[in-house]
């Protein structure tokens, strides 16, 4: 099933696009906002999805968008519905390149549960995008990554920023999924801010930067 999103297009022609995957229990209007705080000199299409309803063991069975379950007594589960919501953002990817996008001038980003998906698709695609964007996320079964990756991926930026606070992943999770990258020589900056699980003024500023030199 398609994915439905929010869509923001620039008023002149994009100059390429950013795929942005929310959180768990969130949609896709939740990162819509931030796009007008970025203040961005090139312009850019942004594709805001949503995310399936599905039932959370986390948060006791209950109903919600997720892009996978999280079972805290299986940390390691969970990527049979990754690599599924992988392929339907995959499906807007492709849109994208029929529209006149191709992936070479797409941002792949996320935050948390979006930012999984979003490095999964974009170490593991064939296609090399112009960037990868994780936000207070980690890489799923970072111990078998090096078994995922394509060769289309090895020189991908990607832009990875936690908070020192987070509650909810803790940044040693975080920290342990950026050397896991380096070690396999992908190009990561590294931010970090006192915060917990969200989206602070200094990071967005740094996002701000980063996408600006994606399409330079």
């Amino acid at each position: 099933m398609s994915l439905e999103c929010v869509e923001l297009n620039p008023a002149e022609p994009p100059a390429g696009a950013v795929i942005w995957l929310h959180g768990l229990g969130a949609d896709g209007h939740d990162f819509e906002p931030i796009v007008a705080e970025l203040g961005l000199d090139v312009p850019l299409k942004f594709v805001f999805p949503h995310a399936p309803m599905r039932p959370v063991t986390i948060n006791g069975g209950a109903e919600m968008r997720a892009w996978y379950d999280i079972d805290p007594r299986a940390p390691l589960a969970g990527m049979d519905a990754i690599e599924a919501s992988a392929a339907q953002v995959a499906e807007l990817v492709e849109k994208q390149r029929a529209g006149g996008i191709p992936p070479h001038r797409i941002v792949l980003a996320g935050f948390s549960q979006g930012g999984v998906v979003a490095l999964h698709l974009g170490l593991a695609s064939g296609d090399r995008f112009a960037g990868i964007m994780a936000l207070s996320t980690y890489v799923h079964d970072h111990e078998r990554l090096a078994e995922r990756v394509s060769f289309a991926s090895v020189d991908v930026p990607i832009f990875m920023a936690h908070g020192r606070l987070d509650p909810m992943i803790p940044i040693a999770r975080a920290v342990t999924s950026r050397d896991t990258l380096v070690a396999l020589n992908y190009q990561v900056e590294w931010r970090q801010y006192d915060m917990g699980h969200h989206v602070c003024h200094e990071e967005t500023l740094d996002i701000a930067r980063w996408l600006q030199a994606r399409f330079a």
